[in-house]
C-alpha cells in the first residue's frame, strides 16, 4: 500500500508516524497525482496541533501532512479539464502532500514548466505564492521601499526576491546569524529583537513605504510605528483581529493557477530562487517537520519522494 505521513490526533511530534494508506480517489475538482517532492511550511505542524483553517470541515484521522506538492498526474476527478494523466504539475494539496499519492485542488494547480525541478515547484505553492500575493496586495510602485520582517524564512526569503524583481529596494529584518544570506536576496539587513524601528530607521534614512510582515509579535508593533499609511501595512503572521487593530491587513491569498504560474515563470527566468536548503525521503519526515518546527530553517525545506 501507498505510504505516507499523517498524525492520527491533534497534539504534538508523537502524533505523527509514517502509515500504509489506501490510494486516494480524487473528487470532483480533483487531481490525483505521484508525489514527487513536498514542500514543509510551519502551517503543517500547526495543523498537527490543532490550529483550523477558517471554514475546515471536522477534521478525520489519520490526517495526511503537507500543504503543497509537485508531481506527476495520476488520475483527474470529475469535471477537471487542462490536465491529462501523465502531466507535471505541481499546486496546493486537497488532503495532504506528504505521500507517495495526494490529491490535488486542480485550480490551485499549475503545469510544472520543463526548466523547473520537482524539488524547487514543490516549494512555490505556499510560500513564494503567499509572498507574490502580498506584495501584489501593497500595490507599491517601482522603487518603493518595503520592510520585509521574517526575511529569512520560506516566505520571507521568496518576498524579498520577488520585490526585488518587482523593482522594489528591501529591507530584510532577520537574526544576526542570517544576515550573510539576507543580503545575498538584495535586502539591507536589520538585526530583530528590541528597537527595531530605530535601526530601521537607520538603515532607510528616506523611510519605508510598507511593511511586509511575516511574525507579529513586537516586530509587527514596531514596524507599523515607521509608516502613516497602515493601508500598507499586510502580514501573514498574525490573525486579521491582531492586525486590524493597528490598522493593517491580512495577506489575501489568491490560491489561483496564474499565482503559481508567475511564481514559476520567475522562477525560470533567474528572478526567484526557492532555496531549497535540506531535503529529506519521506521516510524522513518527521525530521523535516522538526527542522522547520524548531524554527531554524534558512530558506526552504523539501521532502522527496522517490519516483
Amino acid at each position: 500500500m501507498p505510504k505516507a505521513y499523517v498524525f492520527t490526533r491533534d497534539g504534538g511530534p508523537e502524533a505523527e508516524e509514517l502509515a500504509d494508506l489506501e490510494r486516494p480517489v480524487p473528487a470532483s475538482g480533483e487531481l490525483l497525482a505521484a508525489v514527487r517532492a513536498a514542500g514543509v511550511n510551519p502551517v503543517d505542524w500547526k495543523l498537527r496541533s490543532g490550529f483550523r483553517r477558517p471554514g475546515e470541515s471536522e477534521r478525520r484521522y489519520p490526517a495526511v501532512m503537507g500543504s503543497e506538492a509537485a508531481g506527476v498526474v495520476v488520475e483527474p476527478g470529475e469535471g477537471v479539464t487542462g490536465f491529462a494523466v501523465g502531466d507535471e504539475v505541481f499546486g496546493n494539496t486537497a488532503g495532504g502532500g506528504f505521500a507517495e499519492y495526494a490529491l490535488l485542488r486542480a485550480d490551485a494547480t499549475a503545469h510544472k514548466p520543463a526548466g523547473l525541478s520537482f524539488t524547487d515547484a514543490a516549494t512555490l505553492p505556499v510560500a513564494a505564492a503567499t509572498a507574490y500575493d502580498g506584495l501584489r496586495q501593497l500595490g507599491l510602485p517601482a522603487g518603493a521601499t518595503v520592510l520585509v520582517t521574517g526575511a529569512g524564512g520560506g516566505v520571507g526569503t521568496a518576498a524579498v526576491q520577488i520585490a526585488r524583481a518587482f523593482g522594489l529596494r528591501v529591507v530584510g529584518v532577520a537574526s544576526e546569524g542570517k544576515k550573510a544570506f539576507v543580503e545575498s536576496l538584495g535586502a539591507v539587513h536589520v538585526a530583530g529583537g528590541p528597537d527595531l524601528a530605530e535601526r530601521v530607521r537607520a538603515a532607510a534614512p528616506d523611510g519605508v513605504d510598507a511593511v511586509y510582515d511575516l511574525v507579529g509579535g513586537a516586530a509587527l508593533a514596531e514596524a507599523a510605528t515607521l509608516i502613516t499609511d497602515r493601508t500598507r501595512l499586510v502580514t501573514a503572521g498574525v490573525p486579521e483581529e491582531t492586525v486590524a487593530a493597528l490598522g493593517g491587513s491580512r495577506v489575501a491569498r489568491a490560491r489561483t493557477r496564474a499565482v503559481l504560474d508567475a511564481v514559476a515563470d520567475l522562477v525560470v527566468r533567474g528572478d526567484l530562487d526557492p532555496h531549497v536548503t535540506r531535503t529529506f525521503p519521506l521516510e524522513r519526515a518527521g525530521q523535516a517537520l522538526r527542522l522547520v518546527e524548531d524554527g531554524h530553517a534558512r530558506g526552504k525545506t523539501v521532502i522527496e519522494v522517490t519516483a
